[in-house]
């Protein structure tokens, strides 16, 4: 008896541990999400003394990462496809999206182009190639072709865009092109007056402000307007206030993708995301935190 229980007992693999460790060890993130997702594992890690090494790359190797169980844990700006989610479950594994923060997919342009408010009709006849020049869309503008600028070809703001402004179509502007990151995306149209970028907004701020109100000077950020004709007075742009409100529309949400089998560094860093104090510095980022308290109030500003 004794030995077949022996027999019988469970015994540790190392080689599943082993697996286990290196996918907890690391978390993949969209690299649109970088400063906010930098700045929440400082925080995290000087905490709990924790470690976990996070790699941004596009969104669509974040999931492949995820479903190659080579991580158990992915920032992305969706969730689980139902294929994936099966996929998952049929591996006996738990698949979880927890929707963590809001983001606004911000328009920026030169600041040497006059034109500073767009329609989301405009932008969606843009992508789709049945605008290619300024003047088609202001006639007065004199700025050329538009030169359509994204971080990269495979990142959350491309599939965004595909799914949210196309319903599913592909780009047809010959115009459009990418770059590799967030930051080229700024660089470059910093440096080409004909350029206009699609970027996630926590890219925007001037760190130095931090009521979050101060835009980068060195590109103009657009503002985007629901209706047919975009004018200043319809026109919002991606600040808090307007994701929280509902007034600025190109607003999508931030998922952290978890699939760990335990309760391990990657749980504890999704779930430290929706905490206070980790929705904290999604607020001070210029996000739109999930789920945090917040106080809205109304100031009428005396410029004389």
């Amino acid at each position: 008896m004794l030995g077949l229980l022996h027999a019988c007992g469970s015994k540790p693999n190392p080689e599943m541990e082993e697996a286990y460790q290196k996918a907890a060890s690391c978390l993949a993130a969209d690299e649109s999400f970088y400063p906010i997702i930098d700045e929440a594992l400082y925080y995290f890690q000087n905490q709990t003394l924790d470690s976990i090494t996070p790699e941004y790359i596009n969104e669509q190797e974040a999931v492949q990462k995820l479903m190659k169980l080579e991580t158990w844990l992915a920032f992305t700006t969706r969730d689980f496809t139902a294929k994936e989610r099966k996929n998952l479950q049929d591996r006996k594994y738990l698949p979880r999206a927890i929707p963590i923060a809001y983001d606004g997919l911000a328009i920026i342009v030169n600041n040497a182009n006059p034109d500073t408010c767009i329609t989301v009709k405009d932008f969606r006849r843009i992508l789709l190639g049945e605008l290619t020049k300024w003047n088609e869309l202001n006639p007065k503008s004199g700025m050329g072709d538009i030169d359509v600028v994204f971080d990269n070809p495979l990142s959350s703001t491309v599939r965004w865009c595909v799914d949210s402004i196309l319903g599913g179509q592909e780009f047809k502007n010959p115009n459009i092109g990418a770059v590799k990151t967030s930051a080229a995306v700024i660089d470059y149209v910093e440096s080409h007056q004909n350029a206009l970028g699609i970027i996630g907004s926590n890219w925007l701020n001037d760190k130095r402000d931090t009521t979050n109100v101060t835009f980068k000077k060195n590109i103009t950020v657009m503002g985007v307007s629901r209706l047919d004709s975009a004018t200043k007075a319809n026109s919002w742009k991606p600040y808090q206030f307007y994701l929280y409100n509902g007034n600025y529309p190109l607003i999508r949400t931030i998922y952290a993708l978890l699939n760990e089998p335990r309760s391990g560094v990657p749980s504890s860093f999704a779930h430290f995301c929706q905490l206070p104090k980790g929705q904290k510095i999604i607020l001070r980022y210029g996000l739109l935190p999930r789920t945090a308290n917040m106080n809205v109030r109304e100031v009428i500003v005396n410029r004389e």
